[in-house]
């Protein structure tokens, strides 16, 4: 493996292992749960300030939905099925994606027209029955979180919600590192549901919401969902790879399927469309792309030890004990490093776990109250946020 291959940057950071007995399933370790929490909120963040409703839905759900749904037919040999476990019983599986749960939501009490568009948001815990010979740490893995979202609308809704998706996934890529990306529409596969006339409708609707948005996608034909068609986004790094994250999908057939509607504004029933969107897809795959594209080198707000404390000797360490405790309630990451090896070996170890900022306390800096800052691998001081500033003048 390459030295910036994520498997290698994940045990150099003590990020997360996998165990042979749960095999594609991931162990976060402390570290690389805070990372991961970091990114989630950040998203989280974003859906919020867009208007998103955050719900959960179960992960056990019967085998009836998927078939209601179409996902049973088409994806029933990668589910993990729950067999009924007494007569009369019902058959079960565990949800490989969320879009049906979030139709449940929404049909759970009666909506109408004032009330679209209707935006749902979930970091759904998904299980696939991936083959063994596929498994490739964070990259592809049976057990998964996806930054998934859902918005019911009106037709003439969509553009305008495609238009808040591709701006959303923009600043939020170009955030994270990668300020280019490329965009597909990939159209209706050979196995698929719903008309062709709803499909026609369908292709036509997201190529030209596409369009008013400013992209101008390549065509991918046959390479859309079997419940319509969607717009994929590919980015690159830093070695020139490309990375298929993004999506959002035009949807006619779902709603329908399980029963969707909303009251008009002629007072007449009608059934919704829906947009399927994920930014980022499955977390863990994009923490695996993050730490090859940065080089396990995360920006501060991400990195899962931000500040590395570092007291010159034992007579230092409350000083630094305290230093880290305003650290923590600033609701940053410090990490205490004051064992007994050298201040020396103590930075070598800092610079190895990839920490972007060291505050040493030495004699003078703990009777004044005060830290030597020390950048690591070049970075600007100018990265450390307002509220280390500010413990800092104190």
């Amino acid at each position: 493996m390459e030295p910036n291959d994520h498997r290698i940057l994940a045990r150099r950071l003590d990020l997360y292992h996998m165990e042979e007995d749960a095999p594609g399933m991931i162990y976060w370790h402390g570290p690389g749960w805070r990372l991961y929490r970091a990114l989630e909120d950040e998203i989280r963040g974003h859906m919020r300030r867009l208007g998103y409703e955050e719900v959960r839905s179960p992960q056990l759900l019967p085998k009836s939905l998927w078939e209601a749904s179409g996902h049973w037919e088409k994806f029933g040999a990668n589910m993990f099925a729950v067999p009924a476990r007494e007569p009369g019983g019902r058959d079960m599986a565990l949800k490989p994606m969320s879009c049906p749960c979030h139709i449940q939501i929404f049909n759970a009490d009666l909506k109408s027209w004032r009330d679209l568009p209707v935006r749902y948001a979930e970091f759904g815990i998904c299980h696939r029955d991936e083959p063994s010979g596929s498994m490739h740490g964070l990259m592809r893995s049976r057990g998964f979180e996806q930054d998934d979202a859902h918005v019911l609308l009106a037709p003439d809704q969509v553009e305008g919600e495609v238009l808040r998706f591709v701006q959303l996934l923009a600043r939020v890529y170009a955030d994270l590192g990668f300020p280019d990306f490329e965009v597909a529409l990939s159209l209706r596969p050979a196995l698929r549901a719903g008309s062709d006339a709803d499909w026609d409708r369908a292709e036509e609707q997201l190529l030209a919401a596409a369009r008013s948005a400013g992209l101008d996608p390549g065509i991918q034909p046959g390479e859309g969902a079997f419940y319509g068609p969607k717009l994929e986004f590919a980015l690159k790094d830093r070695q020139g790879r490309s990375w298929q994250c993004g999506t959002i999908q035009l949807d006619m057939v779902l709603p329908g399927r399980l029963g969707a509607s909303y009251i008009d504004r002629n007072g007449d029933k009608a059934v919704p469309v829906m947009l399927h969107h994920a930014v980022l897809g499955s977390m863990g795959r994009f923490i695996g792309i993050l730490l090859e594209h940065h080089e396990g080198r995360l920006p501060f707000r991400l990195a899962p030890r931000q500040v590395a404390v570092l007291p010159i000797a034992e007579l230092q360490r409350p000083a630094a004990e305290h230093f880290a405790e305003r650290l923590r309630a600033a609701g940053l990451r410090p990490v205490l490093l004051d064992g007994s090896e050298s201040l020396q070996r103590r930075l070598v170890s800092a610079h190895e776990l990839l920490i972007p900022v060291h505050a040493v306390i030495g004699r003078r800096e703990a009777e004044a109250g005060q830290v030597m800052l020390q950048e690591a691998d070049g970075r600007e001081l100018a990265d450390i946020p307002t509220a280390v500033a500010r413990l800092l003048a104190r």
